[in-house]
């Protein structure tokens, strides 16, 4: 037990309190209690260096005897209060998949690193884990099921339809519409479909998709647009000699917009040569409106009008070998339209008409054979002419009229290229 020093001058005795000398230090009572003094510390400052005395150095103000020593909480530190846990950000990343079930499988595997890293790291959020473990679970087997039913590949569909909605003809093939100016002109995607019986602006005939990942430029959709509407047009309207003079080909496609969005579609339009003229009843004829004889008759016919489409383009002058190949090519597709026909049963009004027309196409393949067959370009313009002399005669024109078909030929000038129109197609501004 050390002794304390004795006082200094102006300093009074420990030893002695208020009202006399104190009693001894007990040796039995705890050490913390020998040190704290009875009385109030002594008045006066301290001398130079020192302490008060009976305060430690540093340390808090002393304590009245028997007070408790003041309670210090772990971990506090600096700070007032005591910091909590951090939360894992895996964890809440689960969860939001999980509830989402965007990317279910993903959001599985998070849950499960979040449940580790929590463990380890003393950190909260191991019910957000589990949570998210469960519902991307659950979504991922929901997934899988999708997959398997092909619900998944309908969904999808379904989305894509969504994310291109306005960016597609509003009308489809067979359908009449008029244009929100009353003219093709700035025709839009949305238009009115109106009833193909009374006036409209144009008929849908054909439509087809173009492909690729970039936008190839409006050149090659016109192209594509020249190159695939004429086709369509001749399977839409079977009988040719129906299609009116004032009647286009135009088509609608998509543009460096459009494409972006999905569009792909190339519509293939009916339309009148004069911007401000109408169309009126529908212009298909096709196996939808065709009877049989009507139908077998113009397969036939119309497959010699193909071969006849297919003239050279330089004079017989000065291509005869070439003009020689084309006539060939001529008698071979007569002798399949007397084939076709002969194996056909007519009945009715059309029985007679049709054998006439037989006889006359049978006349017409022999001067091609005799054209093609031509060792100067004199004997080849003989039975040229007498070929083309049968075309379109009256025999044809008999037949079409006890078929209930159209009856008055179709006027070809040197710019149409058949159908009654001109051989290029417009594009309608978008």
């Amino acid at each position: 037990m050390s002794i304390p020093p004795p006082p200094g001058p102006h300093q009074p005795d420990p030893a002695q309190g208020p009202q006399g000398p104190s009693p001894a230090p007990d040796p039995y009572r705890p050490p913390a209690e020998r040190q704290q003094p009875y009385g109030p510390p002594p008045q006066g400052p301290p001398a130079y260096g020192q302490q008060p005395y009976g305060q430690p150095p540093y340390g808090p103000p002393p304590q009245p005897y028997g007070a408790p020593a003041p309670y210090q909480t772990w971990g506090q530190g600096y700070s007032p209060y005591a910091r909590p846990s951090s939360v894992n950000g895996l964890a809440i990343a689960s969860l939001v998949l999980g509830v989402l079930c965007c990317v279910p499988a993903v959001g599985l595997v998070l849950g499960v690193i979040a449940l580790v890293q929590i463990k380890k790291k003393g950190q909260s959020g191991k019910g957000m884990a589990i949570a998210g473990s469960i519902l991307s679970g659950l979504g991922l087997a929901l997934w899988v099921a999708a997959l398997a039913t092909g619900g998944l590949a309908g969904a999808w569909e379904g989305f894509k339809k969504g994310a291109t909605e306005g960016a597609a003809f509003s009308v489809v093939k067979g359908q009449c519409f008029d244009a929100p100016g009353e003219t093709l002109d700035g025709l839009t995607y949305d238009v009115d479909e109106v009833p193909c019986a009374g006036e409209h602006d144009g008929e849908v005939f054909g439509e087809f998709e173009m492909s690729g990942s970039v936008f190839p430029g409006d050149a090659a959709v016109s192209d594509a647009a020249d190159e695939r509407c004429y086709p369509l047009q001749d399977a839409y309207v079977m009988d040719t000699w129906s299609l009116p003079d004032d009647v286009d080909v135009y088509y609608f496609g998509p543009t460096r917009q459009s494409w972006r969005l999905g569009d792909r579609e190339i519509s293939c339009i009916f339309g009148n040569t004069d911007e401000k003229g109408t169309l009126t009843g529908s212009l298909r004829v096709d196996a939808t409106t065709l009877d049989d004889d009507q139908l077998t008759f113009l397969m036939a016919v119309n497959a010699v009008d193909k071969t006849f489409w297919e003239e050279p383009e330089e004079q017989p002058e000065d291509d005869l070998p070439g003009y020689r190949d084309w006539a060939r090519d001529v008698h071979d597709t007569l002798d399949d339209e007397v084939r076709h026909l002969r194996a056909h049963t007519w009945t009715g009004a059309p029985a007679k008409p049709v054998q006439a027309l037989i006889k006359d196409m049978e006349k017409s393949r022999g001067e091609w054979a005799k054209a093609a067959a031509s060792d100067d370009v004199n004997t080849f313009y003989t039975h040229y002419d007498a070929g083309y002399a049968f075309v379109d005669g009256s025999t044809t024109v008999t037949a079409r009229k006890a078929l209930g078909l159209a009856s008055d030929p179709p006027y070809y000038d040197d710019d149409s290229s058949g159908g009654g129109g001109d051989s290029g197609s417009s594009e309608l501004d978008v």
